[in-house]
C-alpha cells in the first residue's frame, strides 16, 4: 500500500473516532458543561481521540467508496449525540430534584445562572448541579465515563447503529431521570406534607392566623435545616444512580 494512502487511511480512522467521541463531549455530564466553551470540549475530544486511537482499533478505513465514509461518520455521530444526551438526561434528574426541593423550602423565587440545563434554574437546582459535577471528578467518576466511551465501542462496533435499542434506551433513562428526581426529593416533601397539615390545622384553629406570614418564615427555616441534613445523601444517591448507568457500557 502507498504510504500517503496508509497515512490517509489512519487519519481518517482518527476522525470517526473524533466524530463519535466530540458528539459525547457537547452534551456529556463532567466535560459537557455549558461553562466549558465548544472548542475547548472539542479539543480535549480530539485530543483524547489521539490517545485512545491504537486502544480502540478502528484501523485503516477503504477510501475507495467515499459514500460509505460518509454514512460511517453520519452515523458515529448519532451514536455519540444518543450517548451524550441519554447521560445528560440522567443527570438532570439532579435538576429537577432541586426544582422540587426550591418549591417545597420557599426558594423557587432565588433564581440562579443554570448549571448544565437548558433553561433557566432556581438557585437550589444550581447547587446541586455544581456540586454533582464537581463530586464526578473529586469521586473519580470520570474515569468511568472514560470507560464507557471507550467501551461502546463494544456495543456499538463502528458503522453499526440499532434505532431500536437507541430509543428504547432513551425511554428508560428518562423514565430513571424522573424516578430519580422524585426520590432524591422524598424528604422535602414529607416536609411539605408535615408544614401544609400543621399550618391547616393551626389556621382552622385559629382562623384570625396569618398564616401566609408565619408560613414563609417557618417554611425557609425547615426547608434550610433538612437541606443541610438532606444534601449529602441526594448527591450520593445520584452519584450511585449515575455510576451504575455508566456501569452498563464499562463494564
Amino acid at each position: 500500500m502507498d504510504l500517503s494512502v496508509f497515512l490517509t487511511s489512519q487519519i481518517i480512522g482518527v476522525g470517526v473516532i473524533f466524530a463519535r467521541i466530540g458528539a459525547i463531549f457537547l452534551f456529556m455530564p463532567a466535560f459537557g458543561e455549558q461553562a466549558i466553551p465548544n472548542r475547548h470540549k472539542l479539543a480535549l475530544a480530539l485530543l483524547l481521540c489521539i490517545a485512545l486511537s491504537p486502544a480502540i482499533g478502528i484501523g485503516p478505513l477503504d477510501l475507495s467508496r467515499p459514500v460509505d465514509l460518509i454514512a460511517i461518520f453520519g452515523l458515529e455521530i448519532t451514536v455519540g449525540l444518543w450517548l451524550g444526551l441519554t447521560a445528560r438526561i440522567v443527570m438532570s434528574a439532579v435538576s429537577f430534584a432541586g426544582y422540587q426541593i426550591g418549591m417545597v423550602s420557599g426558594l423557587a423565587n432565588a433564581l440562579a445562572p443554570s448549571q448544565g440545563a437548558f433553561e433557566g434554574a432556581t438557585l437550589v437546582a444550581s447547587i446541586l448541579t455544581l456540586a454533582a459535577t464537581a463530586l464526578i471528578f473529586a469521586t473519580d467518576t470520570h474515569h468511568l465515563i472514560l470507560g464507557a466511551i471507550m467501551m461502546s465501542y463494544d456495543v456499538f462496533p463502528v458503522g453499526q447503529l440499532m434505532p431500536y435499542d437507541l430509543a428504547d434506551q432513551i425511554i428508560r433513562a428518562a423514565a430513571m431521570s424522573l424516578y430519580l428526581g422524585v426520590t432524591l426529593a422524598a424528604p422535602f416533601y414529607v416536609l411539605q406534607l408535615v408544614m401544609n397539615t400543621g399550618l391547616g390545622l393551626a389556621n382552622r384553629l385559629m382562623a384570625t392566623l396569618p398564616v401566609f406570614f408565619v408560613a414563609t418564615p417557618l417554611l425557609l427555616g425547615a426547608g434550610l435545616a433538612v437541606m443541610s441534613i438532606a444534601l449529602p445523601s441526594v448527591i450520593a444517591g445520584f452519584l450511585a444512580a449515575f455510576t451504575g448507568w455508566l456501569g452498563t457500557l464499562a463494564f
